[in-house]
């Protein structure tokens, strides 16, 4: 259960709902036919920008693990 409260908590961060509503809005305009090159720039790298932190987040975690151990 604590898992899931965490998973939440990091969910309803600030990054994470710019996110899921920058995507949101993308859908949307996918759907409509309506994406201007700059939404779809400004898009592109704020997802890089998530998921390159996610991606960072969890290569910290690894190599903390690995020298724990070595």
């Amino acid at each position: 259960m604590e898992i899931i409260r965490k998973r939440i908590a990091n969910l309803l961060s600030v990054k994470s709902l710019v996110t899921i509503v920058l995507t949101i809005v993308f859908a949307y305009m996918a759907v409509t036919g309506k994406i201007s090159q700059d939404f779809m720039t400004i898009y592109a790298v704020i997802i890089a920008f998530y998921f390159g932190t996610q991606s960072q987040k969890a290569q910290d975690i690894l190599d903390n693990n690995e020298s724990k151990e070595g």
